[in-house]
């Protein structure tokens, strides 16, 4: 069971998401709140396997509260910062933060769903929208660097892995590409991660583009 925190500060918006989750059998519900101190309170108290976190919110917003979340000692709770403001400070202050996922709230019902899903088993995910358009900023931005010497490390599977990590596929779509399983992509994940020293997909993404491995002009 996928125990959750919705943390919003309209009322209208946790009701609906709490009745998408009413009609999903592996999630539970267990506390709505609405600011960013009580969702502080709330998941020490808790201990939820997800929060989802609205940016703006009154007393502490959603970035600031998944901080305090996140650097709390033991903490196991993984955020998923749920807003529709998708602008780049902050999609920069929730990963340096360290959150699972940065969302637009206009993704469908379905796709929400997924994506606690996602961050309950640990994985890290960011809307493919948002994702595209930071890498054509950084794309524009920097210049290119010498190819590190940890790329020669890769497979050629691990390779095609990257290549399509920098488009932003999520691993179901990477194991329909190459036709392999779930399980398989994230082995392959994992490994292009740690050979490129890279802490999550989103620096997978950057690296990919600093180095070459994809067109400069390519969102």
């Amino acid at each position: 069971m996928i125990r959750v925190l919705l943390a919003d500060d309209h009322a209208m918006f946790r009701s609906g998401m709490r009745a998408v989750l009413d009609t999903q059998s592996d999630f539970a519900c267990v506390a709505e709140v609405g600011d960013g101190g009580a969702a502080v309170a709330e998941t020490a108290r808790l201990r939820p396997d997800v929060a989802i976190l609205d940016v703006r919110m009154p007393k502490l917003d959603g970035l600031d509260a998944t901080e305090a979340i996140l650097s709390t000692p033991g903490n196991e709770t993984r955020v998923l910062v749920l807003t529709t403001y998708d602008t780049d400070e902050y999609v920069y202050r929730a990963l340096r933060a360290g959150a699972s996922g940065f969302l637009l709230k206009s993704l469908p019902p379905e796709e929400l769903v997924s994506a606690m899903r996602v961050a309950a088993r640990g994985d890290a995910l960011i809307d493919p929208s948002v994702t595209r358009r930071l890498v054509a900023s950084f794309a524009t931005g920097i210049e290119p660097v010498t190819p590190v010497p940890e790329l020669a490390t890769l497979t050629s599977r691990e390779r095609e892995v990257l290549l399509l990590l920098a488009d932003a596929r999520s691993n179901a779509e990477i194991a329909e590409r190459l036709s392999i399983g779930d399980e398989t992509v994230k082995t392959h994940v994992s490994r292009v991660l740690a050979k490129l020293g890279l802490p999550d997909r989103v620096h997978a993404v950057v690296f990919a583009y600093r180095n070459g491995l994809v067109g400069r002009g390519t969102p």
